[in-house]
């Protein structure tokens, strides 16, 4: 298995095709603002912070959020960087394990803070944060989570469903997985 971290990121979806049984992403400008968000915050861009540290948020997100299209591509990207399927497995119940740093049990403890609006325990948790993590992996964190959050938000309410490909589940909208959108899109 290679290092965690080090492997290309690029997820594979060729077995599963995602269907929005809502609406179209590209009816208002507001899908290609997410997607330079992603361009600089996802799973390709190239932060300070660690790699492996920042899926396992990116994956904390699209399961508090439930995004099903989130859940698979950011499965798949954990593993092709190398975390452990464990890991991946185990993160929901993240408290009660010790397979995770004291600086990821912060960071996930942030990023739940972030995603269910615990407000009140923002300011003591970026405290902790500064206790593991310099002020600009910091802002990563925030921004990853946020950007997981504005994803998993969109998806949701374009309806992004999954399938499998063999399936012949008939298309209400455009397929949301083309060619160019499995090279960047959502990260």
């Amino acid at each position: 298995m290679p290092e965690p971290g080090t492997e290309d990121p690029k997820p594979v979806l060729g077995s599963l095709r995602f269907e929005n049984t809502r609406f179209d992403p590209d009816i208002t400008p507001f899908h290609e603002l997410a997607k330079d968000m992603a361009a600089q915050f996802g799973y390709a861009a190239e932060l300070s912070a660690d790699r492996v540290l920042l899926q396992l948020l990116r994956l904390r997100v699209a399961q508090l959020n439930p995004c099903s299209y989130c859940l698979i591509l950011h499965a798949e990207v954990a593993a092709r960087i190398g975390i452990r399927s464990e890991q991946t497995a185990h993160l929901a119940s993240w408290r009660e394990s010790a397979m995770y740093s004291p600086g990821q049990r912060v960071a996930l403890a942030y990023c739940e803070g972030l995603t269910l609006f615990r407000h009140e325990e923002i300011p003591a948790l970026h405290k902790e944060l500064r206790l593991h993590f310099t002020e600009r992996e910091v802002a990563e964190i925030a921004a990853v989570v946020i950007n997981m959050n504005v994803w998993t938000r969109l998806k949701l309410a374009q309806g992004a469903t999954p399938s499998l490909a063999s399936s012949g589940t008939p298309t209400q909208h455009r397929s949301l997985v083309s060619d160019a959108d499995r090279s960047r899109g959502p990260q």
